[in-house]
């Protein structure tokens, strides 16, 4: 049987074409950033009726493209000349560098210069801010890469919201983000009573704005609900290259230096002192795979005023040096 559902009435002007979406899928791109727009704009279509919203997908060379998950895509062309009114979308994922090619951002230079809207999905943000078209405009981007994007694009002004809107430039953090950024093109579109019956298909109840922010709060992450931890914590995420001493921390939040260390012993069965090394270090990590910068100056974003030092609490943790870990991921591709 025919499942029955009530058409959105939605008010389209005598004449309109259906809005256009590009989606520029790069090698290993993320599959589910993809999916979750594309399939907010086929309900879309669906919920109202009419054909609303048009796609297509391009890459480097036409042919096809592999998700980060493996499976392969057949593309509908290559890096053509598009309309104006198009909204290009750029799919990234693994390796985002690596995909980024001279030929890729002379064409998403090209592409801003005559005016169309342009965003990123997951870490697509990366190739907008090299080619230059993310310059001081507000932008996201997955929290993985946040520490390396600002390290390398201080021009750009990073949030760590869920998505952002700013002008025609447009990024997600990744994953379900695309949802919630589709929703809203959707609601200014053609309104939210349409938004809402897309989320509703979706089962997606918690409709998240450009407020929201990307990360689980911490006490979600580290599973303690505990208020004082999760200032100490969060004092410590938000001070990574400049350390605070445990007994600055603890009069922050009204204890003993005793008493902090009894606390993170008893909830997360470690020191404060640890707790905070493995915070740095994870960032150190991220940068020394997602950047260009030299094992000294990542020692020094992270905290650490000698390198020897960095590198023996680096192997400590890892049991690697932060040089072979550069070199086991392989060489950046330079553009």
């Amino acid at each position: 049987m025919q499942s029955r559902r009530q058409l959105i009435e939605v008010e389209v002007a005598r004449g309109a074409a259906p809005r256009r979406f590009v989606f520029l899928l790069l090698d290993n791109f993320t599959l589910l950033s993809f999916a979750s727009a594309l399939e907010c704009l086929r309900i879309a279509n669906r919920m109202s009726g009419r054909t609303l919203y048009q796609w297509l997908t391009v890459g480097e060379g036409g042919g096809s493209v592999a998700c980060s998950a493996g499976t392969a895509f057949v593309l509908d062309g290559d890096l053509t000349e598009l309309d104006r009114d198009d909204t290009l979308l750029v799919c990234g994922g693994i390796d985002v560098q690596k995909a980024t090619t001279k030929r890729l951002l002379n064409w998403l230079r090209r592409e801003a210069r005559r005016g169309l809207t342009l965003g990123g999905l997951c870490t697509a943000a990366w190739p907008l801010a090299r080619a230059g078209l993310l310059d001081g405009k507000r932008a996201t981007i997955h929290w993985e890469n946040q520490d390396s994007f600002a390290e390398e694009f201080d021009e750009v002004n990073l949030t760590k919201s869920v998505f952002v809107v700013d002008g025609n430039r447009l990024t997600t953090a990744g994953g379900t983000s695309s949802i919630d950024l589709m929703l809203k093109i959707i609601a200014d579109d053609h309104g939210e009573e349409l938004a809402n019956a897309v989320a509703d298909q979706l089962i997606y109840s918690s409709i998240r704005t450009d407020q929201d922010t990307q990360r689980l709060s911490v006490p979600t992450r580290i599973g303690v609900r505990h208020p004082k931890l999760s200032q100490v914590i969060h004092m410590m995420e938000a001070n990574i290259e400049e350390p605070i001493s445990p007994a600055t921390l603890a009069r922050e939040v009204g204890m003993s230096t005793r008493q902090l260390e009894r606390l993170f012993r008893r909830y997360l069965n470690r020191s404060p002192k640890r707790y905070y090394m493995e915070l740095r270090l994870q960032k150190a990590r991220n940068l020394l795979m997602q950047t260009d910068m030299s094992v000294i100056n990542v020692a020094l974003a992270c905290g650490f005023a000698s390198p020897s030092h960095f590198s023996k609490c680096y192997r400590a943790h890892y049991e690697t040096t932060p040089y072979r870990e550069r070199g086991s991921h392989g060489t950046r591709l330079s553009i």
